[in-house]
């Protein structure tokens, strides 16, 4: 490769969530590369993803020794010391990802000669949630030098001079969800994999399986993800009288294995950019159920009616009908399946890295 080239990258934490998995595979990817890759991250919790141990960790946030009652005075600290991580560590290039760090990436390598690209993980209005913020990402990222969308409609945000340097670049899945499609006899049980957060509407799903679950008393729905609100969807379902039937086991590792043989995976979320699990669900060949989320990610990937189903957010009578629908004609929810696999082509890691480094490098060629 000649001169190891350093890619630097920047994100709150590695707790596990879609973004911080995208991000992990792309450092991997990298690593085993040759490049020479650290991660920057505000904070180092509990239930991370484990980084690959050719890439250098380091934490950018304030100490509380350094903490004090001023906000501003604490801002100004946090900027500083990212701005000094940058200095020390001279990448070649900048990939931040999410909301207020891609802000902050802009803004503390100013002047330093470092391209930086940004990634805007959701809807940008979401993920930009408050009119300040709206309006520093639509004049902020023009001084990006790249810029990654998850959907087309998500274009519609920024003005034109940030959708010139604007691309769509697919999320990487782990090649564990990259297998032949299970063609035998599937398990009664519905999945959905996520954050259980407000955002994700488990509760959406819990209400329209509630709903039909004496029709299917074989079948389980299995919730699996932590959150803040798991305790009170555990509640949830204890109200309902309905703990052997929907489960909510926390977070594990193999979710690949867990919902391979399903017989629908089905994802509730109010907002999305392009959802990593509902990508690795029709990786593997699984009938899909998503909302149709504002951002446009779900409709991107999912042809209604042919290799998957949309409906409406937030409404569960639309819900509850579909889940019957596929619980009572498996034939149909199995042609679905079918055709969901072939999604598999387009998401190959080979294409998906490839572009993401083709689009790294390519902001290397365009400095001075």
């Amino acid at each position: 490769m000649g001169k190891q080239i350093h890619i630097a990258m920047l994100i709150g934490a590695l707790t596990k969530g879609g973004a911080e998995r995208v991000l992990v595979n792309l450092a991997d990817y990298f690593a085993e590369k040759g490049y020479r890759v650290t991660m920057v991250t505000q904070y180092r919790k509990e239930n991370e993803y484990p980084l690959n141990e050719k890439v250098k960790r380091v934490i950018s946030d304030i100490t509380p020794h350094e903490t004090t009652g001023n906000r501003l005075v604490n801002f100004q600290r946090r900027f500083s010391k990212l701005r000094k991580i940058w200095k020390a560590e001279r990448p070649d290039v900048i990939l931040s990802f999410i909301g207020k760090n891609n802000m902050m990436t802009i803004l503390t390598s100013r002047f330093l000669g470092i391209p930086v690209a940004v990634s805007v993980r959701a809807e940008p209005g979401e993920e930009y949630y408050n009119s300040w913020m709206r309006f520093m990402a639509r004049h902020l990222f023009a001084w990006a030098d790249g810029v990654v969308l998850q959907t087309r409609r998500c274009f519609d945000f920024f003005p034109e001079k940030v959708r010139r340097k604007a691309v769509i670049l697919q999320n990487p899945v782990s090649s564990t969800f990259f297998r032949e499609r299970y063609e035998g006899v599937r398990e009664k049980t519905i999945v959905a994999v996520g954050r259980v957060d407000e955002n994700k509407n488990h509760e959406m799903v819990i209400c329209a399986f509630a709903e039909i679950a004496k029709e299917f008393p074989d079948y389980k729905l299995i919730i699996y993800g932590e959150g803040e609100c798991r305790k009170k969807l555990t509640e949830l379902v204890e109200e309902k009288g309905l703990s052997e039937q929907i489960l909510l086991p926390g977070s594990i590792d193999n979710v690949a294995d867990a919902i391979y043989k399903a017989r629908i995976f089905v994802l509730s979320s109010n907002s999305e950019g392009v959802p990593n699990t509902l990508i690795e669900a029709m990786v593997m060949g699984l009938t899909v159920i998503s909302t149709d989320c504002p951002c446009g990610g779900p409709a991107d990937l999912i042809q209604n009616g042919k290799n998957g189903i949309l409906t409406p957010v937030g409404d569960i009578v639309s819900m509850r009908e579909h889940l019957r629908n596929l619980l009572e004609d498996t034939k149909m929810a199995d042609a679905l399946g079918m055709e969901a696999a072939k999604t598999a082509e387009i998401y190959r890691p080979e294409n998906v890295y490839g572009a993401w480094e083709k689009f790294l490098l390519s902001l290397l060629k365009n400095m001075p």
